[in-house]
């Protein structure tokens, strides 16, 4: 009987959310991975059986979870980890790989953080869901990535409501409308000449306030990410077209292309024609 089902995601050109790696094992007694540190998001559900999560928490020190059946656990970016099977009853999970802009929005509103790595649901029905949407992804590696992109979201719905209050959809809370508005309004308008004050005054916010509550939110400051999905928006156009680098700076909202080239370097230690000449996708097929 197969135990192990393992797929690598096939394309990279999803800013917002994008898989990496996943897949479902039915572990041996005992069997651990790590200590590793993942640069994604990596979400577990355990399907059946037991085991132990060992993570670093926000302060750097060493948690011990137990993690069983309907249950699973969050690993996040840069996190130092170690998961080890029960030597009795070794789990079987499945799992997902993911990052993206709207990867720690979705993660925050389910309530992970380093120091609550173990998913609980409230709801076992919404739970059900989202172990049904994991299975399909792991299963479905001959799907387009579109198409696997979409369970992806599914997968991170059903989430988010099988832990949620009851009343999170009615009420929700006023900061994460905020954050909402901000990103609607950055991803419609990165390529004008738009700054902080312009996204706070859309939120009707002063910059202080907003500023305090969107890097409590996402983990950068407005600039910074403004900043990184310029840059993010402008490794796709210089991947995958033959703008120039002059077209490509206009297109994400730098009128100079000297500052977009700074701005590119600073990012990703290169310029953008190193690396565009690097990582272009050809048209030529072997």
């Amino acid at each position: 009987m197969e135990n192990l089902l393992f797929s690598v995601f096939p394309n990279e050109n999803f800013v917002d959310l994008s898989l990496y790696q996943y897949g479902w094992e039915r572990c041996q007694p005992a069997h651990s991975y790590g200590p590793a540190v993942r640069n994604h998001f990596l979400f577990h559900y355990v399907i059946s059986g037991t085991g132990t999560l060992m993570a670093n928490n926000s302060s750097g020190q060493t948690n011990h979870y137990s993690v069983k059946s309907g249950q699973g656990f969050m690993i996040f970016p840069g996190q130092i980890n170690t998961y080890i099977a029960d030597s009795e009853l070794p789990w079987e999970y499945v799992w997902v790989e993911f990052d993206g802009l709207r990867a720690r929005e979705a993660i925050g509103s389910a309530g992970f953080s380093p120091d609550a790595p173990v998913y609980r649901a409230r709801f076992l029905d919404l739970r059900e869901i989202m172990m049904n949407e994991m299975l399909y992804i792991a299963k479905a590696k001959e799907q387009p990535p579109l198409h696997l992109i979409g369970h992806l979201y599914l997968f991170l719905d059903a989430m988010i409501r099988s832990v949620s209050p009851v009343n999170l959809s009615k009420g929700g809370k006023l900061r994460d409308f905020y954050i909402h508005e901000a990103l609607v309004f950055i991803e419609q308008n990165f390529q004008n000449d738009i700054s902080v004050e312009d996204i706070a005054e859309v939120c009707g916010l002063n910059r202080s306030y907003f500023g305090k509550i969107f890097k409590e939110a996402l983990g950068k400051t407005t600039q910074e990410f403004l900043l990184n999905y310029r840059m993010t928006k402008a490794t796709e156009l210089l991947k995958l077209t033959q703008l120039s680098i002059g077209s490509v700076s206009a297109a994400v909202g730098y009128g100079n292309p000297l500052h977009f080239s700074r701005a590119f370097k600073h990012v990703y230690g290169v310029s953008p024609r190193e690396w565009r000449n690097r990582n272009q996708v050809s048209d030529h097929k072997p």
